[in-house]
């Protein structure tokens, strides 16, 4: 049962909106659907909510599809080599969600019989699922009543009572003005409805205040300019970190590459070899640091903005006759791949990015 205070606007005119206006996404049951009976499959509520944090709708439509094309139950992908699962997120970013997904996806097979628990609990025992998603996942999936926050609800919410405490410092309240608000009947289609209301109508920039149905009861809108909500602290300016990243070629067409640790940062993804930089620390520059003795030429710098911090990357490239010895220390870690087979490769975009300094077609090659 949803306990309101009187000035908890009523979910009602939200979900009247969302049934006339909702988006249609590959992930969702839409309500006319609902009402005949078609269910949320967990699977994909839960894939679509992973990989739409920090990510864009538009970017994740094509790799939700790859996905439940070459993995179309939570089983199969408990069972795919984490080095497929990892190559076929590369590019979406944010790369521990990737190892979480695989993680989470074995323990529903292993320890729930491949089904997704129902509960709130239930689902922050898998891992990799925090508050937001158990949340997201237990609402649309399983018609549970839980608070579901992002970031369009937090803009919305924000907007709604005019709150005047900073991000992040205001989220605990958003939630529990979300909790107020959310219906017993309907918590899924109201969560959505209110992540579309954000995505849509309550934008960041020139809000359609005109076409919201929470505008007779939007404080912000009564009392102020809505865009000045919600409040945000003072961002920190990110950190500028140095490294260089080595490209080497063989006459037959074949990268150096190798697999990154599989904890820290790019955690078990595919590079070229880069020096030793961090989030914290800086990298060698220079050729000084290559992996072997070659006619190294430099091809520039390249740029890849991180959540905490900036990356500049000088590049270095080589063609070589032959495949050199890369260390006493080499492992099965580090390979010789063929230019042509570089998009199935599990590389981040930082990594693409380096390589087509070095290689302006390799991608466009690889797509042939």
């Amino acid at each position: 049962m949803t306990i309101t205070t009187p000035d908890t606007p009523t979910a009602q005119p939200l979900l009247d909106w969302y049934d006339r206006h909702h988006r249609d996404l590959p992930w969702r049951v839409t309500p006319g659907m609902a009402a005949s009976g078609v269910k949320p499959d967990p699977y994909r509520v839960w894939l679509s909510e992973v990989m739409l944090q920090q990510t864009t709708v538009q970017a994740v439509k094509p790799y939700f599809a790859k996905f439940l094309e070459r993995w179309p139950e939570v089983t199969d992908l408990a069972a795919a080599e984490s080095d497929d699962v990892m190559a076929a997120w590369a590019g979406l970013g944010y790369y521990a969600r990737a190892r979480n997904l695989k993680k989470c996806a074995e323990a529903v097979a292993k320890e729930h019989g491949g089904v997704f628990p129902d509960t709130e609990a239930g689902l922050k025992s898998l891992p990799g699922i925090g508050d937001y998603t158990a949340a997201a996942v237990a609402a649309i999936a399983f018609n549970r009543q839980a608070a579901v926050m992002d970031g369009n609800v937090e803009r919305v919410i924000s907007r709604l009572y005019a709150i005047e405490t900073p991000l992040p410092a205001a989220k605990p309240v958003m939630k529990d003005k979300v909790a107020l608000m959310t219906p017993a009947s309907r918590p899924g289609d109201f969560a959505q409805a209110m992540m579309d209301l954000g995505a849509t109508i309550c934008t960041p920039k020139r809000p359609a205040c005109s076409l919201c149905p929470f505008r007779g009861s939007c404080q912000a809108l009564k009392l102020s300019d809505p865009e000045l909500f919600p409040v945000k602290a003072a961002k920190k300016e990110k950190p500028v970190r140095q490294g260089a990243a080595f490209v080497a070629v063989t006459g037959e067409g074949e990268i150096l590459l190798r697999r990154r640790a599989e904890s820290g940062l790019l955690g078990g993804m595919t590079e070229v070899p880069t020096t030793a930089w961090t989030a914290r620390i800086d990298g060698e520059t220079s050729v000084a640091a290559a992996p072997f003795d070659a006619a190294w030429q430099a091809c520039g710098t390249i740029i890849h903005v991180f959540t905490h911090f900036e990356l500049r990357l000088s590049i270095w490239r080589t063609a070589i006759a032959a495949k050199p010895r890369v260390g006493e220390d080499a492992t099965n870690d580090e390979w010789w791949e063929p230019v042509t087979n570089l998009e199935a490769q599990a590389l981040p975009t930082v990594m693409k990015k380096a390589i087509a300094a070095a290689i302006p077609l390799a991608f466009k090659t690889s797509k042939a």
